[in-house]
């Protein structure tokens, strides 16, 4: 697969774009999306709600899994909240760990527009042949 079929792969993805997310950029094992934050994003707390953060963070991971071109999917992702937010515009930057030839792992931070940071996830994508 390459870069621009799976930029447009990306771009098909209707559950984030239904959560606004962006992605800003998609480069060899790496990707930075963005979410400004509405009131769909959040809670019954008014915080944004856990799903919408593993959405984002899941996200940027398959656009950097993605971009080693073969078609990857996640097979596992895990998540750490570390902070609450309620509004703003949240950053995630995805980096690869390691790549193999069918399983590579990524990580991804997400944070806020002071640079704190929100929360910590983790995944692991099959890639096809």
């Amino acid at each position: 697969m390459e870069k621009q079929e799976a930029l447009e792969m990306l771009k098909k993805d209707q559950f984030v774009q239904h959560n606004d997310i962006e992605l800003v950029e998609m480069g060899d094992g790496e990707a930075t999306g963005k979410m400004t934050i509405t009131p769909k994003h959040l809670n019954g707390i008014g915080r944004v709600q856990g799903g919408a953060l593993f959405t984002l963070a899941d996200y940027v991971c398959a656009a950097a899994a993605n971009s080693r071109g073969k078609a990857a999917v996640s097979i596992d992702g895990q998540i750490d909240f570390i902070k609450a937010v309620a509004s703003g515009t949240l950053t995630a930057h995805a980096k690869e760990v390691s790549l193999g030839r069918t399983i590579a792992s990524y990580n991804a931070t997400i944070t806020n527009e002071e640079n704190q940071l929100i929360a910590f996830f983790h995944a692991k994508f099959f890639r096809k042949d």
